[in-house]
């Protein structure tokens, strides 16, 4: 594994995108191959992973993380964006007590998305007066829960998954949008110790973080020595990521599970 490879958990201020928090990454780090796994829209903050080096190989499976936000609504008004960066304008009041959707639910992204349409950001066709019309997509909210009321506001806590708008969840209550909005977990991993996005920044070693969500698997000498030469081994499991260790359980790589001709096989995708 390179030298600077790993995790890198950032907390996200306001007013910047996450383009913006790779770019202060690649700058306190001195490395260029950067990404993230799971965009924060500009208003939002919060938690932000930054895969650093080989890690950017894992990104399909952090992005894949269970969510979970704090989110402050406006109830009696919309937006035109979902947040407060669009039109503003007086609605009527969500019925009482308010309610959100608990389990597996369609919704539809909203205009001002990030979601690609044909081979452009849809909030860029947005902007430009554009109808975008996104399709409906399939996700899940494991739970809620009011935190406070004042007035017209209320704050909530959200669990969800993967690929969830909570602009257009909160948008959905009619009339209402997200004041604020930031992100306090991806899967296991939350905000404590967060990097601010200014001055010095730690890496987590990917290895270490992949055992907080990614099963073990515990190998022979013989299927240890593949893994760590790069070639694959026979699977025999149907997870589509494990971490792989050596009879004494010491960390060997990521390795991703994938058919093959002869049966499913284990590729090291990022090694010790």
């Amino acid at each position: 594994m390179s030298p600077v490879a790993g995790i890198l958990l950032a907390d996200k201020p306001p007013g910047i995108t996450s383009h913006d928090v790779v770019a202060r990454a690649r700058r306190a780090l001195g490395e260029r191959r950067i990404g993230h796994a799971g965009t924060l829209d500009p208003f939002a903050t919060g938690l932000l992973i930054v895969l650093v080096g080989p890690a950017t190989r894992l990104q399909r499976f952090f992005m894949a993380l269970p969510k979970t936000y704090e989110v402050t609504a406006r109830l009696g008004a919309s937006s035109s964006t979902g947040d407060p960066e669009g039109e503003i304008a007086s609605g009527v009041f969500p019925a009482e007590p308010i309610t959100l959707p608990l389990g597996k639910i369609r919704q539809r992204p909203p205009a001002h998305s990030a979601v690609k349409v044909g081979g452009e950001r849809a909030y860029a066709r947005a902007r430009r007066g554009e109808t975008v019309v996104l399709a409906e997509r399939e996700v899940e909210i494991y739970g809620w829960e009011i935190l406070w009321r004042e007035g017209d506001r209320v704050g909530l806590r959200i669990a969800c998954s993967s690929g969830t708008y909570i602009r257009s969840l909160i948008s959905d209550l009619h009339d209402a949008y997200c004041l604020e909005l930031r992100r306090t977990a991806i899967g296991p991993f939350t905000l404590e110790n967060a990097w601010p996005t200014q001055g010095p920044a730690t890496l987590v070693d990917v290895l270490s973080a992949a055992r907080r969500f990614v099963p073990s698997l515990s190998l022979d000498d013989a299927d240890a020595a593949a893994l760590r030469d790069g070639r694959p081994i026979a699977s025999t499991t149907d997870a589509p990521l494990v971490l792989a260790t050596d009879i004494g359980g010491e960390p060997i790589a990521l390795a991703e599970c994938r058919e093959g001709k002869a049966g499913p096989t284990l590729r090291p995708i990022v090694a010790a």
